[in-house]
């Protein structure tokens, strides 16, 4: 298959069956993988689009611009689920807890800044 044809074969456009309208605010997703059979992106983008245009200073949002964002925020949930995990483990339960979120929280300088959000 021709490298442009290929490209063109990998998205697809698909709709948030909740969206009601179904029609200006279509985002391209990236269609399954065929290794993996997982999408690119787990997080709704038509959502992340519209959390990104509830902010007063936002007036457009690029498909690229809300795809980095959507998958920035899945890595980022991801990597404090898996270290708030770790003392989870250490109290020998499998459910995440508040209090193992917190700790995560000041275990980690990457995390300093979210120190007294879940108070």
């Amino acid at each position: 298959m021709e490298p442009e044809l290929e490209r063109k074969a990998e998205v697809e456009e698909t709709r948030d069956p909740e969206h009601d309208d179904g029609t200006a605010d279509e985002i391209p997703q990236p269609a399954l993988l065929s290794a993996g059979h997982q999408r690119a992106v787990k997080l709704p983008l038509t959502r992340v689009k519209a959390l990104m245009k509830a902010d007063p200073d936002v007036s457009l949002a690029s498909q690229e611009s809300v795809f980095i964002i959507a998958k920035a925020t899945e890595l980022f949930v991801e990597t404090i689920a898996k270290d708030a995990f770790v003392y989870a483990q250490q109290n020998k339960r499998k459910t995440l807890q508040r209090k193992d979120l917190d700790l995560a929280i000041e275990a980690m300088d990457e995390f300093a800044f979210l120190e007294g959000t879940l108070d």
